[in-house]
């Protein structure tokens, strides 16, 4: 069962707890590798999430994203997910790739997660195009009794450039949990839906796994981003914290990728070229890869 290696995990805290009064020790430096994952993972299913889309059958539901002079978010993730699907079958054996989206139809923020549960996926990618919101300012459009006359006027603001990767933040950590009790509970009956808040076996259980995830998250969020930096010299704004419904509700590690500014001419170029699109899928492929070899390498 895949909660074997965190129930010998729960007896050791138990013993370890009731040692430590009578020891005295610094602490050690922090582990390179998640030692929860048990010999014998692999990494089985990425879910690759096409950010936004046009209008779904009529019912209303229409959320294109960003726009730049000439193109939109919701077709350059389409384009660039389908390259990654291929990229990951041909170049990762043994991984499958459940979409999201496949066509130009929208799909709800809720539904995207349940999609990633329902396919028990063990890594989530949601691919996304930035943009900056116009910006505001005063410009003179006369005089008056010889003073300058002003209104406030909306100019774009195409200063934005580069890479971001987001991953969920702590505050949405009660819906994250919902997502892992209903996705776990077919693999294992004690992750019921209402655990024992006075249990400590279930707690540290659902602590454990949210740790996992997001330390999971973080480090798989650092490894693309040192790929497009250090690989292809692109600039990143780096790595935060954002409490995206998408993430959160996503019952596995979980990163958004911004893969550039789709309002800044040169990125906009960029995401809609053929040489673009490849460079970024390569460099997401190749953050698998490390990502791969380092979650099945580690021993319980």
């Amino acid at each position: 069962m895949k909660n074997r290696a965190l129930k010998r995990l729960i007896c050791g805290l138990s013993i370890l707890m009731a040692l430590i009064p009578f020891f005295s020790f610094a602490l050690p430096s922090p582990l390179k590798k998640d030692t929860v994952t048990s010999t014998g993972y692999k990494l089985k299913t990425i879910i690759v999430d096409p950010g936004h889309g046009g209008e779904h059958s009529g019912a209303g539901h229409f959320s294109p994203g960003a726009r730049g002079s000439y193109s939109l978010e919701r077709n350059v993730t389409l384009a660039i997910a389908f390259k990654l699907q291929k990229a990951i079958e041909k170049d990762m054996s043994g991984v499958k790739v459940v979409m999201t989206r496949t066509t130009e139809d929208d799909v709800a923020w809720q539904k995207r997660a349940d999609i990633a549960n329902e396919n028990k996926g063990d890594l989530f990618i949601s691919l996304h195009c930035n943009s900056l919101s116009d910006r505001r300012i005063r410009e003179v459009v006369g005089h008056k009794h010889h003073k300058p006359v002003y209104r406030t006027v909306e100019v774009p603001d195409r200063s934005g450039k580069g890479v971001l990767v987001l991953v969920y933040g702590f505050h949405r950590t009660k819906e994250e949990e919902k997502a892992i009790k209903e996705n776990l509970i077919e693999d294992d009956p004690e992750m019921n839906t209402n655990p024992d808040p006075n249990d400590p076996g279930s707690l540290i259980l659902m602590n454990e796994y949210k740790r996992k995830y997001r330390k999971q998250s973080i480090h798989f969020a650092e490894l693309i981003n040192n790929e497009f930096v250090q690989t292809d010299g692109r600039h990143s704004e780096g790595i935060r914290e954002q409490g995206l419904l998408v993430l959160c509700h996503s019952a596995m590690p979980a990163v958004l990728i911004e893969t550039g500014y789709i309002n800044n001419p040169d990125d906009e170029a960029y995401l809609n070229s053929e040489d673009g699109q490849n460079e970024i899928v390569a460099s997401i492929v190749r953050a698998l890869q490390n990502y791969k070899n380092e979650v099945e390498s580690v021993s319980p």
